[in-house]
């Protein structure tokens, strides 16, 4: 049994946690969240995730800290981009900044990389030999795991199925200043937004929340239910194309999205076939399971092969 620091970095909240591995096995024993200062700027949020980091390891012996955070992770463990909920996050050397004032070995990877690895190895993709992980919130991201490690690409950059084009998307701006991409029609924000061009109201007026919005899809709103099978189904049509690409073994859901159920997830599976060759189009779809704390059991199984890795050179 090894017990590993973890860190999940996002622009709305941090958490440490202290995280037992055995073999096959994770569970976090504690851990501490709190408000990511992201406002104030990279010095703060580092400052607050080290001050978690302390009080959650108290006294305990640890033999890395593991960090899933926002933006694209570089090999050498720095941020090379970031959105706008971390302002001026790029540039933030995790893995320098961390290993100095922890005095740990420190790995460090994107937080959708981690949540995979965590399903991937003690979730929904146990026993699977490959998994695409896609996570449909705020945003949209993905992750390609293969025999239980992440494939991240040369920059850190592997896995942003949300921009991809789909037709559905045509004209509709993307968050990443782009239009056309699947995370400008489809992520909880361009799914509120799709509502409301389908003239989808209450008692209020237009719909501002996706919890709901997903309660009047559920009670037979014929538009609410309408925006989520057209974003269910531009889903769909991105994962069959990735599987054309990929031919894994397990698709994963997760996300916000992904837990309102119907009419969305029955537009994904139809998106799917739309758009997958025969070959792969019976690939298995399935929820996510490894819980909320998914990132932080694969930032911490991730810190432990990487310095297991750089022992054996």
């Amino acid at each position: 049994m090894k017990t590993v620091l973890a860190l999940d970095i996002g622009g709305t909240k941090t958490t440490a946690a202290l995280v037992d591995l055995g073999a096959g096995a994770a569970r976090v024993r504690r851990h501490l969240t709190g408000p990511t200062p992201a406002a104030a700027g990279p010095d703060a949020v580092l400052d607050h995730a080290i001050s978690l980091a302390r009080e959650v390891r108290g006294e305990e012996s640890v033999v890395a800290l593991g960090v899933a955070s926002a933006g694209v992770v570089t090999a050498a463990g720095t941020i090379s981009h970031a959105t706008s909920a971390l302002p001026g996050w790029a540039g933030t050397d995790l893995v320098g900044t961390f290993a100095q004032r922890l005095d740990l070995p420190v790995a460090a990877l994107n937080d959708v990389h981690g949540h995979a690895v965590g399903e991937a190895r003690y979730g929904a993709g146990r026993g699977a030999h490959s998994i695409l992980l896609v996570a449909i919130g705020t945003g949209i991201g993905a992750a390609h795991v293969i025999g239980g490690q992440p494939v991240v690409g040369v920059r850190g950059a592997a896995g942003h199925v949300g921009h991809l084009p789909v037709p559905e998307a045509q004209d509709i701006p993307c968050p990443c200043g782009r239009s056309g991409h699947l995370e400008g029609l489809a992520s909880g924000p361009g799914i509120l937004a799709l509502a409301a061009r389908f003239g989808v109201r209450d008692d209020a007026g237009p719909v501002t929340d996706g919890v709901r919005l997903a309660a009047l899809a559920r009670e037979r709103s014929t538009a609410a239910a309408e925006a989520y099978r057209v974003a269910g189904f531009a889903t769909g049509r991105t994962i069959g194309g990735a599987l054309n690409l990929l031919d894994v073994e397990r698709v994963i859901l997760t996300g916000g999205v992904a837990a309102v159920g119907e009419p969305w997830r029955g537009a994904v599976l139809q998106g799917i076939e739309h758009e997958a060759m025969d070959v792969v189009s019976q690939t298995e779809v399935t929820t996510a399971t490894a819980g909320t704390h998914a990132a932080l059991l694969g930032a911490a199984a991730w810190a432990v092969d990487l310095i297991e890795e750089r022992g054996a050179q």
